[in-house]
């Protein structure tokens, strides 16, 4: 019963936490660990402690899932280049660099810093999502980072699997195996993923039921990594791949009143789960610390070795590929787009699962022994990017000029709004011209598609209206919605707004058409 009022506890203080940071303008990730670790160092705060199941199992599908689905078809084709770079390339010099600096500087045998390595190989998506939806970066620029974080998993987890064998000596391990393993992990998982999305796709085309909508949306992320870790796939690939394919068609999938409930529902849980993740870490941190011994007191020392590691191995990694890439798209190198990349590559929750899954030794004398240590650096490190960067990175944005300045945003949307009454007037005019409106009717739509031409902005004028009237009315701008939806993705499809732009508009057009539903 203990456990239970500690966990609603904490979830009450996550949510005030990330509550107060939204409206402080400070990234909530950073916030929570820093109060997660205030709280932890209370006198009487009872020593909690995570399991990897926990994480793996309870916590990351949905936020996955939920970043994934965020990811635009478009920009995704054409970074898919520098991904792949970054998501094998990097991940390989990362762990290659911070198992050489743990081997030399700290007391673990070079099996354990390998492992270590392994562990913070690849940035985290959970962290990266979190801190990017505050930031105003090109489109192009959001989607290498946040599918960087996404598809890197697979080589990461490889590696710390391969490390682990390698430090329990249980077993041969040969190149051919290793090549199998990643094999397994990668392809299984985008082959099940797209599964779980064409199925899930299937039945959603199908069902028109609130309730049963959320509850399937829900279980997709579970669904797909459960699956996935059935046949020793990667869950966290699958639950990626399925969020990428559900959400580049979710427009389609269901109505406007269902895609709104979803909304909520989910940006409830996302809210959540993101909350108390966030803070557990800051929580977990001095009771890792308590369980050291004597010989690793320097550990802060050592956390900051390999946490300056990362960050020069991904900006020596991500500066020349960055330059190939701005060359072969005919731009001047600039340093603004690799200062951006390297300073967004922060660690979290992936990384925290891994370490705690690592296999608990049976004394304190063999290789697993150094496991405490392994968990106090991977965490230390996870709090000092989530801090040092998180606080940081919207000033390195700013400083850097590339994003979006808020006119440049307002204009876009603007455009777009005009162009969609534009295609509203354009489909009233046809049916005026077949006389299949009433005049009534036609002159109230056209003089609000009207101020929408001119203005920019979706609104209609309330005014009385006969019963019969008003009923023609709602199935007729019902209609021109769907015109207006149709003419969205045009402008999407042919790349005259971008994907936030187009999510932003889709909501306005649902808000629009439930309450015409409401009104009936």
């Amino acid at each position: 019963m203990r456990s239970v009022g500690t966990v609603l506890i904490l979830v009450v203080l996550a949510t005030m936490v990330a509550t107060g940071a939204r409206r402080w303008r400070i990234p909530a990730p950073s916030l929570l660990v820093v109060a997660g670790m205030a709280v932890a160092l209370v006198p009487g705060t009872p020593e909690i402690h995570v399991s990897p199941e926990t994480i793996g199992l309870v916590v990351l599908p949905p936020l996955l899932y939920a970043g994934a689905e965020e990811l635009p078809w478009r920009e995704l084709r054409l970074v898919w280049k520098p991904v792949s770079v970054l998501a094998v390339g990097l991940v390989l010099a990362s762990a290659a660099a911070v198992g050489a600096v743990a081997s030399l500087l700290t007391p673990l045998s070079w099996q354990m810093a390998l492992v270590l390595g392994a562990v913070l190989a690849s940035t985290d998506p959970v962290a990266v999502t979190a801190l990017g939806r505050r930031l105003a970066l090109p489109p192009r620029v959001q989607v290498l980072v946040q599918a960087e974080s996404l598809f890197n998993d697979a080589t990461s987890l490889v590696l710390f699997r391969v490390a682990v064998v390698v430090a329990t000596a249980s077993a041969g391990l040969s190149w051919q195996a290793a090549g199998g393993e990643f094999a397994l992990l990668a392809g299984g998982g985008v082959l099940i993923g797209g599964a779980v999305a064409g199925v899930v796709t299937l039945i959603r085309r199908r069902t028109e039921d609130p309730v049963l909508e959320t509850v399937i949306t829900l279980v997709t992320p579970y669904a797909a990594y459960v699956l996935a870790e059935a046949v020793h796939a990667s869950g966290v690939t699958s639950v990626v791949v399925a969020g990428v394919v559900i959400g580049g068609r979710a427009d389609r999938l269901t109505n406007a009143r269902i895609r709104l409930q979803l909304h909520a529902v989910n940006g409830t849980v996302v809210f959540v789960l993101e909350s108390v993740v966030f803070s557990l870490i800051g929580l977990t941190l001095p009771s890792q610390v308590a369980a050291l011994t004597a010989a690793d007191r320097a550990w802060p020392l050592y956390a900051l070795a390999v946490a300056v590691t990362l960050i020069a191995v991904r900006l020596l990694w991500v500066l020349p590929l960055s330059v190939v890439v701005q060359r072969g798209a005919g731009a001047r190198p600039s340093w603004r787009i690799p200062a951006v990349l390297t300073w967004a590559g922060t660690r979290g929750v992936v990384p925290l699962a891994a370490a705690l899954s690592i296999p608990v030794g049976e004394d304190d004398t063999g290789l697993l022994g150094q496991r405490p240590l392994v968990l106090v650096l991977t965490t230390s490190v996870v709090v000092f990017t989530l801090v040092a960067q998180g606080f940081t990175l919207g000033g390195v944005v700013r400083r850097s000029g590339i994003a979006l300045e808020p006119d440049h945003t307002e204009r876009e949307e603007a455009s777009a709004r005009c162009s969609l009454a534009a295609a509203g007037i354009r489909r009233l005019d046809e049916m005026t011209d077949i006389e299949a409106v009433p005049d009534v009717v036609a002159d109230r739509l056209r003089r609000s598609l009207q101020a929408r031409l001119e203005h920019a902005r979706d609104r209609l004028e309330e005014a009385d209206l006969a019963e019969s009237a008003d009923h023609v009315y709602r199935l007729l701008r019902r209609d021109l919605i769907q015109v207006e939806s149709a003419e969205l993705q045009r402008l999407y499809d042919e790349q005259h707004i971008s994907d936030t732009t187009r999510r932003r508009l889709q909501r306005s057009l649902d808000l629009e058409e439930a309450r015409i539903d409401l009104a009936r």
